[in-house]
């Protein structure tokens, strides 16, 4: 069974932040339907035949460098990202992103100039009413338009088997950046993990990275938890083949 505990995080970290309130959503899918969106040196990661596309919205808080306060107001905001599951050839295993998206312009500017990733500036909502935990987003970035509304409710704890670990104990991230594709190694407390029951999914955020198709049936896996505390490390060169 994969661990639920990260490796050591080198030293010196770069940043912190907390991530709360966090929903996940998953589908199965053929590897090579998804094959040609990683960069040089890393490739789908497959769990018993099929990798697995992410729809995950949650509340990021106290974003920060990882000495010192966290960034007022900017460093807490909400993000709902789409994401796949990555390995590269050193086996590191870690997600890549096909969108992140958010409702803080400076931080969409910041980390898409910064580190590559594919931030857009969107309007969000988020709420909890008797239980029920609502994620809205419109996007409002240049070029594309859709809508997201998911809506979860808690149950139990989730069974603490290898596809739950397969899923969320992602101890970093591929991206590529200005020509080179890089690592960006993470560390986290294992997730409390429940169970949780999809009331809503009408997401556009999806079909606006190619795979529409995806969220018009119900997810194959859904998750929901308070969420964790995360460092970030300093990110390192993948070689490509």
């Amino acid at each position: 069974m994969l661990s639920a505990d990260p490796p050591a995080l080198p030293r010196p970290h770069l940043m912190r932040q907390s991530w709360r309130d966090v929903g996940f959503l998953h589908w199965a899918v053929d590897p090579a339907r998804v094959a040609d969106r990683y960069p040089p040196g890393v490739r789908p990661d497959v769990r018993d035949g099929v990798t697995w596309v992410g729809l995950v919205p949650f509340r990021m808080v106290g974003a920060g460098f990882a000495h010192g306060p966290a960034v007022p107001w900017a460093g807490t905001f909400l993000e709902t990202n789409v994401r796949l599951y990555s390995v590269d050839d050193a086996g590191r295993r870690g997600v890549l992103f096909l969108s992140l998206d958010t409702d803080r312009a400076v931080v969409v500017a910041g980390a898409r100039t910064v580190f590559g990733l594919p931030y857009r500036w969107a309007r969000m909502r988020y709420a909890e009413r008797a239980g029920v935990h609502r994620y809205a987003a419109r996007l409002r970035h240049p070029g594309v338009r859709a809508e997201s509304r998911v809506s979860l409710r808690p149950g139990g704890p989730a069974p603490d088997g290898d596809l739950e670990r397969f899923l969320t104990a992602r101890w970093g991230l591929h991206v590529a950046h200005l020509g080179r594709t890089r690592y960006i190694p993470n560390a986290h407390p294992a997730w409390p993990l429940r169970t949780a029951e999809v009331l809503e999914l009408d997401d556009g955020l999806m079909r606006s990275v190619g795979l529409g198709d995806l969220a018009a049936r119900p997810p194959d896996h859904v998750l929901w938890s308070d969420g964790v505390p995360v460092s970030f490390g300093m990110p390192v060169v993948v070689e490509a083949p």
